[in-house]
């Protein structure tokens, strides 16, 4: 708890004396560049823009820098406010939720159903703690449909749950503490309304039908053989389709075979879309987050991110997004850098299992940008080749919404 109280001040600390306003104005549809069919290399060009366009992509207006200047000053301390040794929730080895010694098992907690009724009627109780519970689940959920987005839902306590509260807390005017407080809690309870955080899902033949792969080899010159990079289990595309850790999913679900048109399962009732006025992009390298502004400076949107790393670090400084390609097929270059043994170049088919997932968002700086990953539940916990890797639905969802020349600001 001291480390909680200690990353809750350090965050109430960032956002203090900077306050958003609900937009009140109407949005306009965004029609953002969709280049398909196209190879890409890692560190990735998807896009083939040209010199002159990219330098001109690149020019940041006055408005624009005055806007970065606002964003970069609410965001600068936040490399300070995470404590990596902070304590992160574990998944009980089995449906009884574990306690703590000083949490006495007759806690609200304790008593909490995993089922379809106990998931949708979990409720805030005080000193919740850390660990995996239905309390956690459902408000993962509802961040997720507020688009404060937790990543992977497991319905654990943990760094992106924290972060992913204090931007709900930014965004709606309530001290961003990055806790769990009665008040956030009657907050996302408000937002999502009558919408149950769980429902029933009837698995289809669709679903069985894939196309699956037996497996993805980490070799890439076996992964350039295949016909596509597809998911390998339906447990694993369900899990990307509802937002959820596979894992967490088989746990909802201990009786289902997944191997059965008809079969009922438990599922994430989650949203997919994101505010039209995508306006800035802020990656935070200490955070290893990624922030959504609106054209009004409004904070509108986050996700976990993982950013570059020591040895192949992100870029500095400021850039435009030049377009989208979804499900691009993707070019290793060993001058870049070496995997395994392969010397020559690659071609990779694409698929959601790809090393750059299924989507691909292209930025001025040559190389560089902001994609999928094929291990969701990884997703800030890791490192990058230098580019945004966020999980493939995160990206997909900013993919359909974002427009060429928005502007993308790195911080560390």
């Amino acid at each position: 708890m001291f480390v909680r109280t200690i990353l809750a001040m350090s965050l109430g600390c960032l956002f203090a004396g900077t306050a958003f306003a609900t937009a009140t104005t109407a949005e306009q549809p965004l029609k953002p560049k969709v280049v398909t069919n196209t190879a890409v290399e890692d560190p990735i060009n998807p896009l083939a823009v040209g010199a002159a366009s990219s330098a001109q992509d690149a020019q940041i207006t006055p408005q624009e820098q005055q806007d970065l200047n606002k964003a970069s000053q609410t965001l600068q301390n936040l490399q300070q406010s995470e404590d990596n040794t902070a304590d992160i929730g574990t998944a009980p080895a089995s449906a009884a939720v574990a306690t703590s010694s000083a949490t006495a098992t007759t806690s609200p907690a304790a008593k909490a159903s995993w089922t379809l009724d106990g998931l949708n009627n979990a409720s805030w109780f005080d000193n919740i703690g850390k660990g995996q519970f239905p309390v956690y689940a459902r408000s993962q959920v509802m961040l997720n449909n507020s688009h404060a987005s937790p990543g992977a839902i497991d319905g654990t306590s943990g760094k992106n749950t924290l972060k992913a509260l204090a931007t709900f807390q930014q965004m709606n005017g309530l001290q961003p503490t990055g806790t769990l407080t009665k008040q956030t809690w009657d907050a996302l309870v408000a937002k999502q309304g009558n919408r149950p955080a769980f429902v029933e899902y009837t698995i289809t033949d669709a679903d069985l039908k894939g196309p699956y792969a037996p497996s993805i080899p980490h070799d890439y010159a076996l992964q350039a053989k295949m016909k596509g990079l597809y998911y390998t289990r339906v447990t694993e595309m369900l899990g990307e389709k509802f937002h959820m850790d596979e894992d967490f999913l088989k746990k909802l679900n201990p009786k289902a075979t997944f191997k059965k048109a008809g079969e009922k399962i438990i599922v994430t009732n989650i949203r997919n879309e994101l505010p039209e006025d995508i306006h800035l992009i802020v990656a935070h390298k200490g955070a290893k987050q990624l922030y959504l502004f609106n054209s009004r400076n409004q904070m509108i949107a986050s996700f976990p991110a993982t950013i570059g790393s020591s040895d192949t670090p992100s870029p500095e400084g400021t850039y435009k997004v030049t377009g989208v390609a979804p499900n691009p097929w993707y070019s290793y270059s060993p001058s870049n850098f070496v995997q395994g043994k392969n010397l020559k170049p690659l071609s990779l088919p694409p698929g959601p299992n790809g090393p750059v997932g299924n989507i691909w968002i292209g930025l001025s700086k040559k190389s560089f940008g902001i994609h999928g990953t094929p291990n969701p539940s990884a997703i800030s916990k890791t490192a990058s080749h230098g580019c945004i890797r966020l999980t493939n639905w995160d990206a997909n969802d900013l993919g359909k919404k974002v427009r060429s020349g928005v502007t993308v600001k790195f911080l560390e």
